[in-house]
């Protein structure tokens, strides 16, 4: 089902790995060498315009009564929720800016406009995705416990429902996400300690609290009698940047191409062996420098897996490299625009609310989840992306015959 022997999967031996990991090395330190002030003036920048389409925002609100002033200060608080969200806590907390040694702007110190307690998202983003990208049963983000993205978790009725909970979850993404590191299923069933428990979730229900109190109270009562145009402001620029950022996120893990691996695949795995699996466990989706900005450049989320903790100013010239790496090695380099990552995601979404015996695909030849058994019987290929072409032509071969 999911990858065992990354390096079968890959057609490459270990010393391929483990060049490809120098180059990679190497790669970091050129760019680490070359951070300065342009960078400083990227992220400065940034931060100016976050504040200050919030203070639009608000200042629109006032008259929120008014339709065009509740669409002006909707619209630009949706922007800045988005653009502190993505471009500024996600990489800071990265610890993508520590470098500057800014103690306002540090990974240690950054506390983002969501109600996710910024400990709890460093703990399961930071330390356990990146850790452990996409191997089932480790990363917890294979479908955030709530869906079901590939055959490696088994089927239960309960599956019959994601679609519903998919779109449930899209919009109230920042709840999930606060949730996610509480494993409040593992308290109930005993797997986690009460003890254990108990603090993080005091801490979840102050940062909730505040969050709730100033977007659904003293922001709207700042409006006196707009009181409930303000909130319904608030509200919707909460659920349009839940909205983007579930898209964003999904696009990077769960279209066609982005992998599963099992445990036994982390057994010796060396440094060329983890960037290996962050290539060929993530995926990217194609924009301009607007939309970029807007996902914090997790349009580029190959790059990011690869270099999490490097500005995300720096990713978009980073591509270039690692798209030749890809070539170098016969690597796929996983890509489409913003609609094919998503219909893709959610087409397997939808998918795998079915039982098995109602999938035409094999659980170890399907777009969500492959292995290394699927090249069984085939003769050995240059590399992985040739031997993915040949596979899909012989299938489009299969299925036109079959139509004779």
């Amino acid at each position: 089902m999911a990858i065992t022997d990354i390096r079968e999967y890959a057609h490459l031996s270990d010393a391929d790995v483990e060049a490809l990991g120098a180059e990679l090395d190497s790669l970091r330190r050129e760019v680490e060498s070359d951070l300065g002030a342009r960078d400083v003036a990227y992220l400065r920048r940034t931060i100016r315009a976050q504040r200050a389409l919030e203070i639009v925002g608000r200042v629109a609100l006032l008259g929120s009564h008014k339709r065009g002033l509740w669409w002006l200060g909707t619209g630009s608080l949706a922007l800045a929720k988005i653009i502190e969200n993505m471009e500024l806590g996600h990489n800071v907390m990265h610890g993508q800016w520590d470098w500057m040694n800014d103690p306002e702007i540090h990974s240690t110190t950054w506390e983002w406009d969501m109600v996710c307690a910024a400990p709890h998202w460093k703990h399961s983003h930071n330390f356990i995705h990146h850790k452990y990208t996409n191997v089932v049963g480790m990363d917890h983000d294979v479908g955030y416990k709530t869906l079901r993205v590939t055959r490696d978790q088994p089927w239960e009725p309960r599956w019959l429902a994601q679609p519903f909970a998919n779109l449930l979850l899209a919009a109230t993404f920042e709840w999930g996400i606060a949730l996610h590191d509480l494993e409040l299923g593992a308290v109930a069933r005993g797997e986690k300690s009460k003890a254990e428990a108990a603090p993080q979730i005091r801490e979840f229900v102050r940062k909730a609290g505040r969050q709730i109190a100033k977007d659904y109270v003293l922001f709207p009562a700042l409006t006196g009698p707009n009181f409930k145009h303000t909130l319904t402001a608030n509200l919707t620029a909460n659920v349009v940047r839940n909205l983007w950022a579930y898209v964003v996120i999904f696009c990077g893990h769960f279209p066609d191409g982005a992998e599963k691996f099992t445990v036994d695949s982390l057994e010796e795995e060396t440094a060329g062996a983890w960037y290996l699996r962050q290539m060929l466990g993530t995926a990217n989706f194609e924009t301009g420098p607007v939309m970029a900005f807007l996902s914090g450049n997790l349009s580029y989320q190959i790059e990011h897996h690869l270099y999490p903790d490097l500005p995300s100013n720096r990713l978009a010239e980073i591509s270039v490299r690692v798209r030749e790496l890809c070539e170098k090695y016969d690597l796929p380099y996983t890509t489409g625009s913003l609609f094919t990552q998503y219909m893709q995601t959610l087409r397997t979404i939808n998918k795998l609310a079915l039982p098995d015996q109602l999938l035409r695909d094999t659980v170890d030849d399907a777009p969500e989840t492959a292995s290394e058994r699927r090249f069984d019987g085939r003769p050995a290929e240059r590399g992985l992306k040739t031997a993915l072409r040949d596979l899909a032509r012989s299938r489009r071969r299969r299925i036109r015959r079959s139509w004779r």
